[in-house]
């Protein structure tokens, strides 16, 4: 092993303690070693290579969990490439604008996907190097021979990668986050990502239970970090609740990562599965990527123990902010302060409030990042100090706690998933019986908001079952899955005034007080 490389990357695990668990899937199978997951990272390194891949490449994956997910991705990443991991829910139409977007020179998938994949005009294969798991279809080739076929030492010169994720803009579109590449050794890590290292105990004694979808930014850059750290990873192919507490009993989780959706199915159990489980040996739950409910955090501390831990973030790694059990418990609402980098609360212009106001919240930190091909979304998250903001609204108390009072103007926030209405309207606006259209969220139970669609007709009389049947399946054919509304609901006219504006918040209030008095009730 290359001793100027740094200490933070799998290979040390796998040359000090190789037969020690890598990843474990949610049936209880060791999936890789150390050593088997060094040794298959290293020899899709160098098929990389021998197919043209050079550091600052880019390679795209568009893969269910499975056990090879991460061994790929870290293949990818040790020889200093961009990793883009496709949301697996997206339709062909966004499956294609992505891998077109972030210049993807090469694409890993699965036979599970060459049916969406096969939709793609011209098809993907024709113009980027594709690879299979699970077989050779639609023009891609089977990965398992070539794999085999490859040296299982590292490269001569690894380098280190960096994801670049997808982010849906106010445009509808996604927006792909780019970062520079780290110019430092093989096996580093950053400052700040250091201070989380520390922050969360992230070290080889570690055992890390991830519940989610592997190509969220959160699943993927800890499931890495813990693997880096020499910890081993439990990968759950699909969430189910009681399956989640039966794994952090069988397999001694010390660790986890959850959206408060994960919580509400978990505190639907039958309290004697509840009560069924050793969870001792957990020490960590962290919670993020949506506002957990404050009655549904008390149930988790007061079953789990105060164990929580809540962080503010996101996919273009401006910043952090982060809160433990007691701290929440001093200042419940909070999500916490800023760690390895500073906040500022500022007006609409960018300037600084002073303390106590509420504004939109800046990061100040030495992280970089721009939306892909898109210099006018960067420079409006960009005030002129260089400080950076993820569009939220919040104030800092005091104590510099920071607590979010709102979100992204018109952002539907459903298990954890941000679904941005514009693009929605813009596929249900290009429906000829629609003359005006908005898309809002409305409170449900277990995912926190759905999605509706309040709909104006060209012919009113048209309105009722038949036509929002149509209607979705018209979002079907055109959007994924989880963009398309739950419900339509038809009006005479929308609130939208003579310069243009739509003004949602009086649909919001007015379906929030709906659901108020439904629950109520």
């Amino acid at each position: 092993m290359n001793e100027t490389y740094g200490k933070y990357h799998p290979g040390r695990t796998a040359a000090t303690d190789p037969e020690k668990p890598a990843i474990i899937l949610d049936d209880g199978t060791v999936a890789y070693s150390f050593r088997t997951f060094e040794e298959t990272s290293n020899r899709f390194a160098h098929l990389l290579r021998a197919r043209g891949i050079q550091r600052g490449g880019r390679v795209a994956f568009l893969l269910e969990n499975r056990k090879e997910y991460l061994p790929l991705v870290w293949g990818a990443w040790r020889i200093g490439t961009h990793v883009t991991t496709i949301a697996t829910h997206l339709s062909a139409e966004e499956i294609d604008y992505i891998l077109r977007d972030c210049g993807a020179e090469l694409l890993v998938t699965s036979t599970k996907f060459a049916a969406t994949l096969a939709k793609v005009s011209p098809a993907p294969a024709e113009r980027l190097d594709g690879l299979m798991l699970d077989g050779a279809e639609a023009g891609f080739e089977d990965i398992s021979g070539l794999l085999d076929s490859q040296p299982s030492d590292p490269v001569p010169d690894q380098y280190e990668g960096v994801d670049m994720l997808y982010s849906s803009g106010t445009t509808g579109r996604p927006k792909g986050i780019f970062k520079p590449l780290p110019d430092r050794p093989f096996g580093t890590i950053a400052p700040s990502n250091q201070a989380l290292y520390d922050l969360y105990g992230l070290d080889d004694t570690i055992c890390y239970l991830s519940p989610a979808p592997l190509y969220h930014a959160a699943p993927l850059q800890w499931t890495l970090r813990a693997l880096r750290a020499g910890g081993t990873v439990v990968v759950m192919r699909k969430f189910d609740a009681e399956r989640a507490l039966q794994l952090i009993e069988h397999c001694r989780v010390t660790h986890s990562q959850w959206v408060p959706t994960h919580f509400v199915r978990l505190c639907r159990l039958p309290e004697a599965v509840k009560s069924a489980h050793d969870l001792s040996s957990h020490r960590c739950a962290i919670h993020a990527a949506a506002p957990c409910p404050d009655d549904l955090k008390k149930a988790m501390i007061a079953w789990w123990g105060p164990i929580l831990r809540e962080y503010y973030a996101g996919s273009e790694g401006l910043g952090h902010t982060a809160i433990d059990t007691a701290e929440w418990r001093t200042f419940p609402g909070s999500v916490g302060r800023p760690v390895g980098c500073r906040v500022h609360i500022c007006d609409a212009e960018g300037e600084p409030l002073p303390q106590g106001e509420t504004g939109i919240v800046y990061f100040e930190s030495s992280s970089q990042f721009e939306y892909l091909n898109a210099p006018e979304k960067t420079a409006e998250v960009r005030n002129a100090r260089g400080w950076t903001t993820l569009g939220d609204i919040g104030h800092l108390n005091e104590e510099g706690f920071l607590f979010l009072t709102d979100r992204l103007a018109n952002t539907i926030i459903s298990g954890g998933v941000n679904i941005y209405p514009q693009e929605i309207e813009n596929t249900l606006s290009s429906h000829p019986a629609i003359e005006d259209v908005a898309v809002i969220g409305v409170p449900n139970e277990e995912f926190g908001e759905e999605v509706k669609a309040v709909v104006q007709l060209v012919t009113p009389s048209e309105a009722g079952e038949a036509m929002a049947k149509t209607l979705n399946e018209f979002c079907r054919a055109h959007l994924s899955s989880v963009k398309c509304p739950r419900t339509f609901d038809f009006v005479e006219a929308l609130p939208r005034q003579e310069n243009g504006k739509l003004y949602k918040k009086q649909l919001v209030d007015h379906y929030r007080a709906l659901s108020r008095e439904t629950t109520n009730a």
